[in-house]
């Protein structure tokens, strides 16, 4: 197959799929990773997707559901940040919630030797979890979703009615100030949705690139959440409509 031909492909793949990893392309096409990472390469440049390790993703529309093993490899610093801020918020004897997001995953790795409670829909969060003799895990069960490696569906919304939280930690894909708080995966927000209702205190936990801008699913309005938890100072405008909502902003 001709490279033009290849790239006209991939960009059908991602734009259906909105990721891709190398691996699976090369498989597809019987090329060698590299030919698909000159392909990415030269689709980046179009602007059509971004690379990241081992695939590529496409940014900045409504409905956007990214692979998760390929959501794990963006921006990673900025993740570890804003997990070390919201374990500072977690102490021993809490109940919290995690939701199927990478950054409660990392969350997650640094609450793991405490003696908590923890309720999660993501089957990669229990698997970390699983053996850390002081946490006691409720993973809520539904229907598995591969995308996001978590639990999903009404049989998941129902279980998680059942329980209440001190805290807990919510993302999404995007937040802005008339839109709110949104997703693009509609079960997802239920989830957060149903997590936020069910807490004493609700984290949003978001970095700089998600701020105004609006995804396909909404979740909730910011009158719902306590603290924001983000990975760099948020500029003046923002910092007035948080204090509006009386949203406490924690950041380093």
């Amino acid at each position: 197959m001709l490279a033009i031909l290849r790239r006209n492909k991939i960009k059908e793949i991602i734009s259906e799929e909105k990721s891709v990893s190398v691996a699976d392309l090369a498989k597809r096409f019987e090329v060698t990773e590299e030919t698909v990472r000159r392909d990415l390469q030269e689709l980046e440049k179009e602007g059509i997707l971004k690379r990241i390790y081992g695939g590529a993703y496409v940014d900045d529309v409504v409905q956007d559901d990214v692979d998760v093993t390929l959501r794990e490899r963006i921006l990673v610093k900025e993740k570890e940040i804003i997990a070390v801020e919201c374990a500072k918020h977690v102490k021993s004897g809490d109940s919290i919630f995690l939701d199927a997001s990478t950054t409660s995953l990392y969350i997650a790795t640094k609450v793991k030797n405490l003696r908590i409670t923890i309720i999660t829909n993501s089957l990669k969060i229990a698997n970390l979890l699983s053996d850390s003799p002081d946490i006691h895990l409720l993973l809520i069960g539904g229907i598995y979703n591969r995308r996001s490696m978590s639990l999903l569906g009404k049989n998941t919304e129902e279980s998680l009615k059942q329980y209440f939280v001190d805290k807990a930690f919510i993302s999404c894909r995007s937040i802005h100030q008339n839109s709110g708080i949104t997703d693009s995966n509609e079960q997802q927000a239920e989830i957060r949705k149903i997590a936020i209702k069910h807490s004493n205190q609700t984290y949003l936990v978001v970095d700089h690139t998600k701020f105004d801008k609006t995804s396909f699913a909404y979740i909730s309005n910011f009158d719902d959440i306590d603290y924001i938890v983000t990975n760099q100072k948020v500029n003046e405008e923002w910092q007035t409509y948080l204090d509006l909502k009386k949203v406490f902003v924690v950041q380093p």
